[in-house]
């Protein structure tokens, strides 16, 4: 959720900017596009499937997430001369950070889970164990390394989606926020190939 709403307002951001410049806005490029997709399968498949994440493996998750996230870093280090790119970067590795030092899995905290579902039965979730099949743990304070890059925020009540986010998650829309709105910018060689036409049509 967090990382739709930077690239929605990075999107929009970046259409009102070469608008008012009057200019075309440029699609970023970006090299290997599909390894972005291939970090995302694993995920898909342990998180979201309704198929699959009910039935998969709690031994596997850490692997799974550490593993997509290592890949994503790999896209990143390829891609570094994009504007944002390293911004973006920056936030998964926050998010590598916390959820390597606490087991593999992203901690959270029991007060944070008693507000997200308060409705949960009792035994649904325990201290030390992963979140039903999400990519959390529930840890206390205490008993995580580095609690501040952990997902400890939640979006407003307004907005009638409870979810928890980390600092990372928000560098990292950050991060896809300033790629889209960089693309409605000038780009030096598109401008001098324009003048070159300009000056031979004179």
């Amino acid at each position: 959720m967090i990382l739709i709403i930077g690239v929605l307002a990075g999107l929009a951001a970046g259409l009102a900017r070469s608008w008012l410049g009057k200019r075309p806005y440029h699609v970023p490029q970006v090299r290997l596009a599909w390894l972005v997709f291939v970090a995302f399968i694993p995920q898909y498949v342990a998180f979201v499937l309704p198929q699959t994440r009910n039935h998969f493996p709690d031994a596997w998750v850490p692997t799974v997430l550490v593993g997509s996230q290592l890949l994503l870093l790999v896209w990143v280090l390829i891609n570094l001369k994009v504007p944002g790119i390293w911004f973006l970067g920056l936030g998964l590795f926050l998010n590598l950070l916390v959820i390597s030092l606490n087991g593999g899995l992203m901690p959270i905290r029991p007060e944070l889970v008693e507000r997200l579902i308060p409705q949960a039965a009792e035994g649904f979730w325990v201290v030390g164990e992963r979140l039903g099949v999400g990519k959390d743990i529930v840890l206390t304070v205490e008993q995580t390394r580095l609690w501040f890059l952990s997902d400890w925020f939640l979006l407003p009540d307004w907005l009638h989606y409870p979810m928890a986010f980390s600092i990372g998650d928000v560098v990292i829309s950050l991060g896809a926020f300033w790629l889209l709105w960089a693309a409605g910018a000038d780009h030096p060689k598109l401008v001098e190939v324009s003048h070159e036409q300009e000056n031979q049509a004179k």
